[in-house]
């Protein structure tokens, strides 16, 4: 077994950085040792950046997002349209949607999906307020933009029946064949998916 080669404090931050997603230890470690070499322009300024993200992040009330402030941005942009709401389960999946810049609508982040398997259910999602939301006459469509999972799914159908007494749209991402994507690399679930949501011309 090798010991450290660095002291406790390096290690550390090794370990922390070791713990976000996409990087393992050996990434961890080419990134400790690149904040390092940048002490000045990017360890002083990112921790003290973080530091500040910190003391200041709050959850939105509206919406579930993160943001510095509540209502967060988004919620507070009175350009969008007032009409929809996007449903995700997570505050990247938000960020992902805002990326593509396809809709300037209001967004509702659930924390996650039902999965009984992980002890998930309804009360741990943030459920009770899309139905309030979405009981607002304002609002006349809900898009379901949940995970083509087998437990998006279900909490897409979940949602779908919450939903049934209240007289708007209730849509959902189409799946199919990506922008750009060769049918010969497909799987099959994505082609079949393709088939049967087929489009006219």
């Amino acid at each position: 077994m090798s010991g450290a080669v660095a002291g406790p404090e390096i290690e550390r931050l090794i370990q922390l950085l070791a713990r976000v997603p996409g990087l393992g230890p050996r990434s961890a470690r080419r990134a400790a040792l690149h904040l390092i070499r940048k002490k000045d322009e990017l360890l002083g300024p990112l921790g003290q950046a973080m530091q500040a993200a910190a003391e200041r992040i709050v959850i939105c009330a509206a919406c579930g997002s993160i943001d510095t402030r509540d209502p967060c941005a988004v919620c507070s942009d009175l350009r969008r349209d007032p009409s929809v709401i996007i449903v995700v389960e997570t505050v990247a999946d938000l960020w992902a949607l805002e990326r593509s810049g396809a809709m300037r609508a209001h967004y509702h982040v659930l924390g996650g999906t039902l999965s009984p398997l992980d002890g998930i259910g309804p009360k741990d999602l943030n459920l009770d307020r899309l139905i309030s939301r979405a009981a607002d006459p304002a609002v006349k469509e809900i898009i379901l933009a949940v995970n083509a999972t087998v437990d998006g799914q279900t909490t897409a159908h979940y949602i779908t029946d919450l939903l049934s007494h209240l007289s708007l749209k209730v849509t959902r991402l189409a799946h199919g064949v990506p922008v750009g994507g060769e049918l010969d690399y497909l799987d099959e679930g994505t082609l079949s998916a393709a088939i049967r949501q087929r489009t006219g011309m």
